[in-house]
C-alpha cells in the first residue's frame, strides 16, 4: 500500500462515527503533519494508539453482548450488532467490523510504510 493510500485510511479513521475523541485528535494531528519534520514522531504515536485501539472481533462481540452495549445502543441494536460481530467472525475475520477498525488495520498491516 502507497502512502497516499495510508493517508485516505487515516481520513476513514478520523470520520469514523465508532473513532474516539483521542485518537481522531491524532489521525488529525498526523494529517495536519505530513511533509513536516513532526511527521515520523507523530507516526509512531498513531500507530502506537492503533495497536491498542484496533480490536479484536471477540473483544467487539463481547462488547456487543455486554450490559453496557444494551445500556448505550438498546437491546435490540445491541443484539443486532452481536450478530454482525458473529457473522463477521464466521466468514474469517479477526478484527472488529467497524469503520474505523477496518482503516486501522491497513494502517498497521503497512506501518513500515508510515515510518519511512
Amino acid at each position: 500500500m502507497d502512502k497516499q493510500t495510508l493517508i485516505e485510511k487515516v481520513k476513514e479513521i478520523v470520520s469514523a462515527p465508532s473513532c474516539y475523541e483521542g485518537l481522531r485528535k491524532l489521525g488529525e494531528d498526523w494529517l495536519a503533519a505530513i511533509g513536516t519534520d513532526a511527521e515520523k514522531k507523530l507516526s509512531e504515536k498513531l500507530i502506537a494508539a492503533l495497536k491498542e485501539d484496533v480490536s479484536s472481533i471477540d473483544a467487539s462481540l463481547a462488547f456487543f453482548q455486554s450490559d453496557e452495549a444494551k445500556s448505550i445502543f438498546g437491546n435490540e441494536e445491541a443484539a443486532n450488532l452481536a450478530k454482525k460481530a458473529e457473522e463477521f467472525k464466521a466468514a474469517g475475520n479477526k478484527i472488529c467490523f467497524c469503520p474505523a477498525c477496518q482503516a486501522g488495520k491497513a494502517v498497521l498491516e503497512n506501518a513500515s510504510v508510515l515510518l519511512k
